[in-house]
């Protein structure tokens, strides 16, 4: 513990996209960090291991599972996320891309004061460089049947290779950092085994363990793991005390942590809890903006598949998404292969049924199965059905909005968390007919079966890996959390710098854009010596 009584500088929540840049660059000025992340550190063994096993691949520590593939089920939505050193890269497809000028022109960046496609513009172009963004150049089978199925929906002029965060170096001998003039860790081209989203064994996907984490503990910062924080205290003489404890053990039990200044970025469930039970709970952070849980988005997305006939086809060759396209405006669709440990999903699979009005939606999907069902049923059954199945995932820029507030609920066994509520604006989308088109197009090209998930045809539920909004940057605390430098209205030097400070839908996988944000954070933070040895002093971040 310094002489300031604190024991560090800041402490920064999550170790994802916003975490690690924060981290790196506020290491950089000099600031003494820490990171705090509930899962584990990781390696090849278990990203092998998480491939083929689904109970490797899963966090579900009450159970006994401690992976790092998460997924919570709500009243109106199922999000996935990534739980270990490293976050969301740890099982995301490396697709980094920029929005489109319409992300920019939504109406709820309105009132920030800020010019947002101007002020993130320099800070793309450096996540770009940290993260390795290239255009894959490797196309399979299943990137020909989408090719076909963007010409077929009109839109062949957009379809192209995804930039993504990957090393298309030699797969066969490992190779000296090729990034940061071999100042980085050692890497290995990718093999094309199609296994991303179970974390890469080979070390060719450009996760942030091998760029803004490796680079922030050269720089001092502490990676403290097994840590989940419960809430944050404001202390009256400034600065804050971080509550936490072990994930899954009862008898290992941590102190809390004094710091400086705090950084929110466990993901946008991560910060929305830790947020609404330091107000709701625990009452350490009274003055939280009563916004605090709105605006939240899906980045109005929908999954839909398609299962091949064909049972000797094996689609999984190539990176798990290579190829894109945009069949409006507001529309984007990548393919996915899957890794065997992702066998499980066929059992969230359904016969593709259209239809805006829920109750009719779902009393239509379960005549499907009394029409046919021994052709409904058969696909639970095929063999080698990762090797045979294509998902499509679907993501629109789009108005519309969930809440989550603070309490008991019966789907988590009435323990305290997270609860999802119907926004005011429009409900995020269940149906998509821009994604049901693509899958039937993608079907008839490759002589599949077009599917949808359970959840979303007879749940009425949405589904994401890219859930955003919770603790949005807005003009002042009655329309949002923080302000435009991510500063948390009502509570100096306490920040939020992940999924949740975006108040619109991205429209497309938005890794780049947090990066992004957490760079533009970063350069406006403060160098140590300039604000002040004693970090108790609210020296926050400044244009």
């Amino acid at each position: 513990m310094s002489d300031s009584g604190f024991d560090y500088d800041v402490v920064v929540i999550g170790s994802g996209f916003g975490g690690s840049v924060s981290a790196l660059r506020l290491a950089e000025k000099s600031w003494r960090v820490a990171v705090l992340e509930q899962g584990r550190h990781l390696g090849e063994a278990d990203f092998k291991a998480a491939a083929e096993s689904p109970s490797a691949l899963a966090w579900m520590p009450a159970l006994g599972m401690k992976g790092f593939f998460a997924q919570e089920i709500f009243q109106h939505v199922a999000i996935l996320r990534g739980i270990g050193v490293g976050g969301g890269s740890l099982v995301y497809g490396a697709v980094l891309l920029e929005p489109q000028v319409s992300f920019y022109r939504d109406p709820a960046w309105e009132g920030s004061g800020v010019d947002w496609q101007d002020a993130l513009a320099a800070h793309f172009a450096t996540a770009k460089r940290m993260l390795g963004v290239t255009d894959n150049p490797y196309r399979g089978q299943q990137d020909h049947w989408l090719e076909q199925t963007a010409a077929r929906m009109g839109a062949a002029s957009t379809f192209a290779a995804t930039p993504q965060g990957i090393f298309f170096g030699d797969p066969e001998r490992p190779a000296v950092d090729p990034y940061f003039a071999g100042a980085g860790p050692q890497r290995q081209g990718c093999t094309r085994c199609g296994r991303c989203f179970s974390g890469c064994a080979y070390g060719a996907k450009n996760s942030l363990d091998k760029n803004y984490l490796f680079f922030a503990e050269k720089a001092g910062v502490q990676v403290l793991t097994e840590r989940q924080v419960t809430h944050v205290e404001a202390l009256p003489q400034g600065g804050y005390r971080i509550h936490q404890k072990h994930p899954w053990s009862s008898r290992i039990r941590y102190q809390p942590l004094r710091a400086g200044k705090v950084v929110l970025a466990a993901g946008a469930l991560g910060s929305m809890e830790i947020l609404l039970a330091s107000r709701d709970r625990y009452r350490t952070l009274p003055r939280l903006s009563s916004t605090l849980g709105a605006r939240v988005r899906t980045n109005s997305e929908a999954l839909v598949g398609i299962l091949a006939q064909d049972p000797t086809l094996d689609l999984t060759q190539g990176t798990s998404i290579s190829t894109h396209f945009y069949p409006d405006a507001i529309t984007h669709i990548t393919q996915n292969r899957l890794p065997p440990s992702y066998r499980w999903m066929r059992f969230y699979m359904v016969p593709m049924v259209d239809g805006k009005h829920p109750l009719g939606r779902a009393l239509r999907t379960l005549g499907a199965y009394l029409a046919a069902p021994i052709s409904a049923f058969r696909g639970y059954f095929v063999r080698h059905w990762h090797q045979r199945t294509t998902y499509l995932t679907v993501m629109q820029h789009a108005d519309n909005e969930l809440k989550f507030s603070y309490g008991r609920s019966w789907r988590h066994g009435f323990r305290r968390g997270l609860k999802s509520e119907l926004g005011q604006g429009g409900r995020a989308p269940t149906f998509l007919p821009q994604a049901n088109a693509a899958a039937r197009h993608f079907a008839e090209l490759s002589g599949g079966i077009p599917q949808n998930m359970a959840v979303e045809s007879i749940a009425n539920m949405s589904v994401t890996a890219h859930v955003l909004g919770g603790a949005v940057i807005a003009g002042g605390p009655e329309h949002g959390v923080i302000d435009a430098r991510h500063e948390v209205y009502g509570y100096p030097g306490l920040f939020v710098v992940d999924a949740s400070a975006i108040p619109a839908n991205v429209g497309v996988n938005p890794s780049l854009t947090i990066a992004a944000l957490a760079e533009r954070f970063g350069s406006l933070f403060p160098e140590r010596d300039k604000a002040g040895l004693d970090p108790s002093i609210s020296a926050t971040v400044t244009e």
